[in-house]
């Protein structure tokens, strides 16, 4: 079975994001199998510190072959990449060993992206995500991925409620997900 690799873009436990990643963890039963990247032990990008790696890098670094493809759940922060997100990315596009000519462990990966926010339903952040990640030689499926609006009630009650409309529109980026790593 293929698998995928959730990553969330907020480290809150009971982020909208992490919440979105549950209902296409359901879409994605019995096609693929799902993981949830922990990285919130990861340093803030230095390259004093690059070499040697550091140990909570290079785990992360390891498991990416693991995977068929990479799904970013994301919030958008100030119209943009929530700096725990930004820093992940920033050692994932250095190079794996220390030459000029070495590659990242993610050139090349399958990535696609979705987001849960405001009214602004994340476009801004998946505009740039989608830039950034295919400036670091990952292939992205569905461009700027799938955006949604929280319900109002969410922001009392902590919890989303996806529409049916919602809901359809992650199934068909499961899909499209699905049929790009099977392809």
């Amino acid at each position: 079975m293929k698998r995928v690799l959730f990553v969330i873009g907020s480290l809150r436990k009971e982020s909208f994001n992490r919440q979105l990643a549950k209902a296409a963890e359901e879409m994605l039963a019995g096609k693929a199998e799902v993981s949830y990247l922990d990285y919130e032990d990861i340093p803030f990008m230095n390259q004093d510190i690059e070499w040697p790696t550091p140990a909570s890098v290079q785990r992360i670094r390891d498991m990416i072959p693991d995977y068929d493809a990479l799904w970013i759940f994301t919030p958008e922060y100030n119209y943009n990449i929530p700096g725990v997100l930004k820093n992940l990315l920033d050692w994932l596009s250095r190079p794996i060993e220390q030459s000029p000519k070495a590659s990242s462990a993610v050139k090349g990966v399958k990535v696609t992206i979705s987001g849960i926010g405001g009214r602004n339903a994340t476009k801004n952040v998946r505009a740039s995500l989608s830039s950034l990640l295919s400036f670091m030689g990952m292939e992205v499926i569905g461009g700027d991925g799938v955006g949604l609006a929280v319900n109002p009630e969410a922001w009392t009650s902590n919890v989303i409620a996806l529409s049916p409309e919602d809901m359809d529109q992650l199934a068909q980026q499961a899909d499209q997900l699905v049929n790009a790593i099977q392809a």
